[in-house]
């Protein structure tokens, strides 16, 4: 299964020099595989002094959260993300959802002023 990519994700692959549909590549010219991916970031990662929890899980995580709280639901992350099952989707609106719904709950917690009256 393939999804579109986001337009700057697309521009930056068709500027490089591979030819492949992948912007990252092997010392060899070919795409990671999803476990080299993930150790070759970790030690980008580690290279360029950044957190020990700076990993490609990582920033696939804070990508569905942005997705999330900008208003994405389970179904387009779902397909975003390539999950199978709306479970892990729901991790990430559960929580975008409850925090959306308690800022515009937030007014409530201010009493009313009686109407009316002397």
């Amino acid at each position: 299964m393939s999804a579109p990519n986001h337009g700057r994700l697309q521009a930056s692959i068709d500027a490089t020099p591979s030819g492949l549909d992948t912007y990252l590549v092997t010392s060899f010219g070919e795409p990671f595989g999803s476990n080299g991916f993930g150790n070759r970031m970790k030690k980008w990662c580690r290279e360029a002094g950044l957190p020990e929890e700076c990993t490609a899980h990582g920033l696939r995580k804070a990508g569905a959260t942005i997705a999330a709280e900008n208003g994405a639901t389970e179904h387009p992350l779902m397909a975003m993300f390539g999950w199978a099952s709306a479970r892990q989707a729901a991790v990430y609106t559960r929580k975008a959802n409850r925090a959306r719904l308690a800022a515009d709950a937030m007014h409530l917690l201010i009493p009313r002023r009686p109407q009316g009256g002397s």
